[in-house]
């Protein structure tokens, strides 16, 4: 039996990806109307005879100066504490936030999937990606701007001010997302989730950053670390040292660190991730294990292995059959399995609509007991997994290549079929 399987980097994408759908109403009043300027704010920016003065600049300080260590559960209280502030128009507006970043981030998933080939696999944060290119739209001018608002999803095209993108809104928005996919549901909560981000402005020496653009940051993430290097000399030396940083920093354990830097550049905007959970009655099986990741190639790595009683469906349209394993109070892992081998690319496909989650709801879910094997996510504890790094994390050994996540007992036949892993918002 050779199960076939979709991609590990479909996790993580979709469960930060979905996230931002984890808001609650699902009632749009117009498509982006929450998220651009509005009249007033535009009024108030277009006033005449009204001298602004230039904005405030800072030097970073050298790489190798003194630096707190970050402090993970600190954050993930701020980002808690957030989500209990939110009014319905705060929701609403992550919700938008939310579908952009989906559509971005499924189609830069099809995109590196198809790069790097079927055995080389991704983790992959389309809230880091849509959060750092709208970093650069806040600290952007036009041409440059609009083309950035473009490629956000958002048209612009009558450049009039209340179509103009707020990024602090975009940010903030970003921000409620992370929060409520941490947000726990009280004792009964099913996992224990913690998401850390950190981003390192890494300049040329000399180099000066408008504060305002460093200060807009924190909108996304409290732990802005602009630092300076020489990195023209040897680009090798200066990725070995931006790389200690931040392992000295954070503490992490880079998934995928910074290899080289081009010698031409003067400004390196990094976005490091760290996402951990822990799930009960999952445990870490010993040894590696074969892993399918298409019908004709596997690989070995460590797996994962669970039982408990979940909510499933099985979709007869469209040949598939989905599990939900709730991970917080806000958000789920779907395991979705074709129901026949050659349909698992046509499954791919439909679950990667906008409206998927949407026709799962209107099917009539049961409610049963399941184990479910699938590989594990780096796992520094037999209950934990997750990674840090770039937006785009590279993945190999612990987390399994390229693949799924298979079940037993479910499948209707012993033709295989995969999982890929998202997640209900």
């Amino acid at each position: 039996m050779a199960p076939a399987g979709l991609s590990l980097g479909t996790a993580v994408l979709c469960l930060l990806a979905w996230a931002g759908l984890a808001a609650g109403d699902r009632v749009y009043v117009h498509p982006f109307h929450l998220l651009v300027y509005s009249k007033s704010n535009c009024d108030q920016l277009e006033k005449p005879n009204v001298e602004t003065p230039p904005d405030p600049t800072l030097t970073p300080v050298p790489i190798q100066s003194k630096s707190s260590p970050v402090d993970e559960e600190a954050l993930r209280e701020q980002l808690v504490r957030a989500t209990e502030k939110l009014e319905a128009e705060d929701r609403l507006r992550a919700s938008e936030v939310g579908l952009l970043l989906n559509f971005m981030g499924f189609h830069m998933y099809k995109i590196l999937s198809e790069t790097w080939g079927v055995t080389s696999g991704a983790v992959f944060s389309p809230v880091a990606l849509f959060s750092t290119l709208t970093s650069f739209y806040v600290g952007a001018l036009d041409p440059t701007a609009s083309r950035l608002q473009a490629f956000l999803g958002i048209p612009g095209e009558d450049q009039d001010c209340t179509s103009r993108l707020d990024g602090h809104k975009v940010l903030s928005s970003l921000q409620t997302i992370q929060g409520l996919l941490v947000a726990q549901g009280g004792a009964s909560s099913q996992a224990t989730l913690l998401l850390s981000t950190v981003v390192g402005l890494f300049t040329a020496p000399g180099l000066r950053l408008k504060q305002p653009f460093v200060q807009g940051l924190s909108s996304f993430t409290p732990i802005t670390l602009p630092r300076s290097l020489d990195l023209s000399t040897d680009p090798n030396l200066a990725a070995e040292k931006i790389n200690r940083f931040m392992q000295a920093v954070t503490g992490w354990n880079m998934g995928k660190p910074l290899t080289a830097v081009s010698p031409d550049s003067t400004l390196l905007f990094n976005t490091y991730v760290h996402f951990q959970g822990k799930m009960k009655g999952f445990s870490l099986l010993p040894g590696l294990k074969e892993f399918w990741v298409d019908n004709t190639t596997s690989v070995s790595v460590p797996m994962l292995s669970g039982t408990g009683t979940f909510h499933y469906w099985s979709d007869s349209q469209n040949n598939l059959s989905v599990t939900r394993v709730p991970l917080s109070a806000n958000t789920y892992l779907l395991l979705i399995q074709p129901h026949h081998t050659p349909d698992l690319r046509k499954v791919e496909a439909v679950s990667f609509q906008h409206n998927f989650l949407t026709r799962m709801k209107n099917l009539s879910p049961r409610y049963g007991s399941r184990k479910l094997l699938g590989p594990s996510w780096a796992a520094p504890h037999p209950r934990e997994w997750g990674s840090a790094g770039p937006f785009c994390l590279g993945s190999g050994g612990a987390w399994g290549g390229k693949g799924a996540v298979s079940a037993e007992p479910w499948a209707p036949s012993r033709q295989g079929g995969g999982w890929e892993r998202s997640v209900e918002a």
